[in-house]
């Protein structure tokens, strides 16, 4: 038996990814952007903390 914790990473998106995807619609306000940038996670909130 799995924690559940464990369970929901597995299943669901990595908070990595969903940073990324609201910095992004924050951003640009554009839905394709967001989920390139959510593909990307943690690259893309590196390099938006690294240039603001």
């Amino acid at each position: 038996m799995s924690k559940k914790s464990d369970h929901a990473v597995s299943h669901g998106i990595s908070f990595g990814s969903a940073l990324a995807i609201a910095i992004s619609w924050t951003t640009h306000k554009s839905l394709l952007w967001a989920i390139l940038h959510g593909f990307f996670s943690w690259f893309y909130v590196l390099y938006y903390a690294v240039t603001r």
